[in-house]
């Protein structure tokens, strides 16, 4: 059986540590809500009367933390929020999830604060740098604090490579050719870095051709990117690691500095001091393919080394298999699957003011497609089967693919680098920034704000 969303929702409550008692003076409310995980059967019961009897289903986002947990007790959790909703879900704390994130309507009840907070500081006291109450406060966050949902690892359970060591290609041969790796070339400075290899660690922080980056890789996604941490403001590059936080299947990473939450997917601070700070992280063009493709392209190219400090497996189609492998999502998330499947790739580029994604499976009938973006022409040209694919503004030009070689209208041969189109007369066009994601969370982060190539 492939890993699937109720496996990993029946399976998370194994090490959660339950903290002393709060203040004695308490809101009924979150009395009621505690006595799903802390409470006797008697206070159980009576909490749940309580909340039955009070009817208001601004109650069931904190219900769904206890239901996530206090699993023996999930079909009673289940029944007290059918009965304030008027909903038919069954036990399922996925589809409840679902629910919630269609009915954004339901404000939470202010016990939610304190009572998320004190589940999530019994799983990680280091949590709470996250978590202070004022950060939490609705107005302070720029997303919902009822879908902020934990991702099975404590703070850092996904550690970075910082810096990490690099070797030469002739060094590198732990890598199979079809190895997927993250193509990366700035000022020059060329860099691979193997995906199964950051599948583990999700994140790097780098001095990359002079300019301080960070790979964000959410594998939940299927997206790595790329962004610049040097900030306007900010006199020292920012450094990002994995919270241990998930939003709507996306991981929520943090910058070492502020201990801001960040939205992995937009570059943005969603909770923390950085909030409303206007800072949006500028992305860089990365590129996933083949070692093959790579070293074959980039014969100088550094390659990360297996050794990083840490015991892992780094073996081949090891890490996240059989999620990889499966249709399935692993945590909810709502999506539109009337066109593509949730987990179909597309290239996505949020550039120029808009946001446009291309089926990755279009670029199996045509290499070059000639398209634009907010009236900027681009050239993409992609492999489906390396899951590569480039972006570059074209300005007035139209190109094909011609024995392997990109043509123009006028029949003149263009070359192709990581950070240009060359023209026969020298003539530079742009590359354009833009990462492989999954459908789903393409869809579910920008949803109608974005367009969607046709083929």
């Amino acid at each position: 059986m492939s890993l699937t969303r109720r496996r990993f929702a029946g399976s998370v409550g194994v090490g959660l540590i339950l903290p002393g008692a709060l203040s004695a003076q308490q809101d009924p409310v979150l009395e009621a809500v505690r006595s799903t995980l802390f409470g006797s059967a008697a206070e159980f019961e009576q909490g749940m009367a309580f909340l039955r009897k009070r009817g208001n289903p601004d109650v069931v986002p904190a219900l769904l933390s206890g239901m996530r947990f206090a699993r023996r007790r999930s079909d009673e959790i289940a029944q007290v929020m059918r009965d304030l909703t008027g909903q038919t879900i069954g036990t399922d704390w996925f589809d409840w999830m679902l629910w919630q994130e269609r009915n954004p309507q339901i404000v939470p009840h202010p016990s939610l604060i304190p009572f998320k907070r004190e589940v999530l500081l019994g799983i990680d006291g280091n949590f709470d740098v996250f978590l202070k109450p004022e950060y939490l406060q609705r107005d302070r966050m720029k997303i919902r604090l009822e879908e902020i949902a934990w991702g099975g690892v404590r703070k850092d359970g996904i550690p970075s490579l910082d810096n990490p060591a690099l070797i030469p290609v002739a060094r590198a041969d732990y890598l199979k050719d079809d190895d997927l790796v993250f193509g990366v070339s700035i000022n020059g400075d060329e860099r691979a870095y193997p995906l199964r290899i950051m599948g583990w660690h999700e994140m790097f922080n780098e001095v990359i051709g002079g300019v301080p980056v960070a790979l964000a890789y959410c594998t939940l996604c299927g997206s790595g990117i790329l962004f610049e941490t040097q900030v306007s403001g900010r006199q020292k590059p920012l450094v990002f690691g994995s919270s241990g936080f998930l939003y709507r299947s996306n991981k929520l990473m943090f910058d070492r500095q502020t201990h801001s939450l960040w939205n992995q997917y937009t570059g943005k601070p969603v909770v923390g001091p950085l909030v409303n700070s206007g800072i949006e992280l500028k992305q860089r063009p990365v590129v996933i393919t083949t070692w093959q493709n790579w070293k074959a392209s980039h014969p100088k190219t550094q390659v990360l080394s297996r050794n990083t400090g840490h015991r892992r497996n780094y073996g081949s189609g090891v890490v996240y298999q059989e999620y990889f492998a499966s249709p399935e999502l692993m945590f909810p998330a709502l999506v539109d699957q009337s066109r593509h499947q949730q987990k179909d790739y597309v290239f996505a580029i949020r550039q120029f003011g808009a946001a446009r994604a291309w089926p990755l499976d279009a670029f199996n009938r045509a290499r070059v497609i000639n398209d634009a973006i907010a009236s900027k022409p681009l050239v993409l040209i992609g492999n489906a089967d390396k899951r590569a694919v480039r972006a570059y503004e074209r300005r007035s030009h139209t190109f094909i693919a011609s024995d392997g070689s990109l043509i123009d209208e006028t029949g003149q041969k263009w070359t192709l680098t990581e950070e240009a189109l060359i023209g026969p007369n020298g003539a530079e066009m742009p590359r354009v920034a833009g990462h492989i994601s999954y459908w789903f969370a393409w869809d579910n982060y920008l949803g109608d704000a974005a367009t969607v190539y046709r083929r």
